[in-house]
């Protein structure tokens, strides 16, 4: 009976999470959006004070794991089902996705490495007119130009990790920013780019006999088309997933700690600290490849503007609200920071100034993010 118990109680604990988050997409008034974020705010508070509370609730999660995981998988799935009348907040969900997808590439520098890259826009725009460029002025399918955006994006990011192993700290930081201006400055003034123009006319993916511009129906609900981009970007989102649990929990991941921790520590050790900090840059850079190739054939039309610096900020704010080098967290972050923007336009007058008032209560209440880094753990 106890066991049944805990069933119940970690399905219902799971439920009302779902139900605030749905709750959330529908919002249309400021009250009820604000209600729903500071009453998110003051459960993850609650937790963080009540140690006995989040270790009971921890337990609870580990226990039922395999559980714990389906139940969450099977309300993603569902929600297209369950916003289906509202394309729009099916769009936020795929935007969502896609800035979920770049913040945990960004954590295996920031997060593991502690390597601040001011270049998440560079790689993501470089995997978007890999894709634009080769789709539309070849005719190539979007299933053979995704993994070459991946990897030209890869090939920038090892390049880019070369020259910065000469730095540290801020000044790497530095060095990032510099590239990505160079970067945002070649885009808009190549010819071959399109300029300030961009580039249009990128056709959607097809699969089979089917286009992702049309909806689908499935049991007999209309999904709007949005859908069919939310669950390609769920699909790599969940690869980029567990590729970073399983470089998190193997000798990569704890070079990269040992290297953030202290670096020359680590390479007194026998670290070899400069490849594992290139592999830190070209890994983030290759799943940002793949991102900026979606985003491209989802709107079918990218410019210099899609890969302006001020993305590649709102990135790392992603990973340091969610919780560096804890991936669960960095999705939590990615999702609310992509969502409270678009959700404050209803107050567009104030709404960086609401945002603004967010974020410092966040950082000010939870220092280390909404969910730090846990201790190892081995079976």
């Amino acid at each position: 009976m106890r066991k049944v118990g805990s069933i119940l109680l970690l399905l219902g604990l799971e439920s009302v999470g779902f139900a605030v988050f749905v709750a959330f997409m529908v919002a249309e008034g400021l009250g009820a959006i604000m209600a729903v974020l500071f009453g998110v705010l003051i459960a993850s508070l609650a937790l963080g004070r009540t140690k006995r509370l989040s270790e009971a609730l921890r337990n609870l999660f580990e226990e039922h794991r395999k559980l714990a995981i389906a139940w969450g998988g099977l309300f993603v799935l569902a929600l297209p089902f369950i916003l289906h009348d509202n394309p729009y907040a099916v769009h936020m969900l795929f935007l969502a996705g896609l800035f979920v997808a770049l913040a945990i590439g960004l954590d295996f520098q920031v997060g593991s490495t502690n390597l601040v890259n001011f270049a998440t826009a560079s790689t993501y725009g470089i995997g978007a007119y890999t894709a634009a460029l080769l789709s539309v002025s070849f005719g190539w399918s979007f299933w053979i130009v995704l993994p070459l955006s991946g990897l030209a994006g890869m090939l920038f990011g090892f390049v880019l990790g070369l020259p910065t192993m000469k730095t540290k700290t801020y000044y790497l930081s530095l060095v990032t920013m510099a590239v990505g201006l160079i970067i945002y400055l070649l885009l808009n003034n190549l010819s071959w780019t399109g300029g300030p123009n961009g580039i249009a006319g990128i056709p959607t993916p097809t699969i089979g006999g089917s286009d992702f511009a049309d909806g689908l129906t499935v049991f007999g609900i209309e999904l709007p088309f949005q859908a069919n981009f939310y669950y390609l970007i769920l699909a790599v989102v969940l690869v980029e997933y567990i590729v970073a649990r399983r470089l998190h929990m193997s000798k990569v991941g704890l070079a990269w700690n040992a290297i953030r921790d202290d670096e020359i520590a680590a390479s007194c050790q026998g670290i070899d600290v400069t490849g594992y900090k290139i592999m830190a840059f070209y890994t983030n850079a290759f799943f940002d490849g793949l991102v900026g190739a979606i985003y491209a054939f989802s709107v079918g039309f990218i410019s210099p503007e899609n890969f302006a610096f001020m993305l590649s900020v709102i990135v790392i704010a992603m990973v340091l609200v969610g919780g560096m080098g804890n991936t669960a967290g960095v999705v939590v972050g990615a999702v609310l920071l992509t969502l409270i923007p678009e959700k404050l336009q209803v107050v567009e007058a104030y709404r960086l100034w609401l945002f603004a008032i967010i974020m410092l209560v966040m950082l000010l209440a939870r220092p280390r993010g909404l969910f730090p880094q846990l201790v190892r753990q081995y079976r």
